[in-house]
């Protein structure tokens, strides 16, 4: 049986939740990935997505040079382990409906890599079809800030 330590992604780059939005935005762009673990002191605090950013801080404007990851990354993040099954994590991916998650060692306690999605279709393709599913199924719109424009046709 196929574990995370298989098909994860070991060099993974992280940034700090003090570094300005502006980072994370130009990080991601060079490094071709849409979400950087956030760590204070070498500890997990927080994943920061191109959709956090899109968002949070764009929607919301955000100056991205004057704000920082703090504001605009997710705090409850799904951690696995290098030697969870694959086929595990992507229940807990489908239950989640998240496409990320960071590897964290048991011992250390600290980020050695991140599996996603993709990492998984590429090198395990069973059960990716049913996580996949899970994950793209529809949440209700949350409309509440939209605004008091007048609905009647």
């Amino acid at each position: 049986m196929q574990t995370i330590q298989d098909v994860m992604t070991s060099d993974v780059q992280s940034i700090t939740s003090q570094e300005t939005v502006q980072r994370a935005a130009q990080m991601m762009d060079n490094l071709n990935v849409g979400a950087i673990p956030v760590l204070d002191d070498g500890k997990l605090v927080g994943m920061v997505t191109d959709r956090d950013i899109t968002v949070r801080s764009t929607a919301a404007g955000l100056a991205p040079d004057q704000s920082h990851v703090r504001d605009v990354m997710s705090t409850d993040v799904r951690t696995c382990s290098p030697d969870q099954t694959v086929d595990e994590v992507l229940d807990q991916m489908g239950d989640a409906q998240i496409r990320r998650v960071p590897v964290i060692d048991p011992q250390s306690r600290q980020v050695i890599g991140i599996v996603s999605l993709g990492d998984m279709a590429a090198k395990h393709s069973a059960g990716i079809d049913h996580t996949l599913e899970n994950i793209s199924t529809p949440a209700e719109p949350d409309r509440s800030t939209l605004g008091n424009a007048d609905t009647r046709h």
